[in-house]
């Protein structure tokens, strides 16, 4: 997978939006208002920040090399994934799936209801 590819799987999440708000390399990807996703475009290779369950977390950061403790975020919530081609695009894609959902589940159920 490279950042295009992401940025458009990212993108596809209903509700979702983009911007730089940090800086020009760190695209955010959000739902409801709330982070899920943060991809830093300059990177090579391309790393990608997710939120993930606390114990899915440290069980992928034990099976994966690229899978590491969220760079600049909560280390217990968001892992930071390396987009090396050690990892399948289809974990990838689950993990961002993991991630739309843990932040789309914790919206005010109005907010949710807009999304479907």
């Amino acid at each position: 997978m490279n950042t295009e590819t992401l940025r458009d799987y990212c993108l596809a999440k209903p509700g979702t939006t983009e911007s730089f708000p940090f800086d020009e390399a760190t695209l955010v990807f959000k739902v409801g208002n709330k982070i899920f996703a943060l991809l830093d475009t300059e990177s090579r290779p391309t790393t990608l920040n997710l939120k993930c369950d606390p114990e899915r977390a440290v069980q992928l950061r034990e099976t994966y090399e690229s899978v590491q403790p969220g760079y600049h975020m909560n280390k217990v919530h968001w892992s930071t994934i390396t987009v090396d081609g050690r990892v399948r695009s289809s974990d990838i894609q689950e993990w961002i799936d993991h991630s739309y959902e843990l932040v789309r589940k914790s919206l005010p159920k109005s907010v949710r209801e807009q999304l479907m």
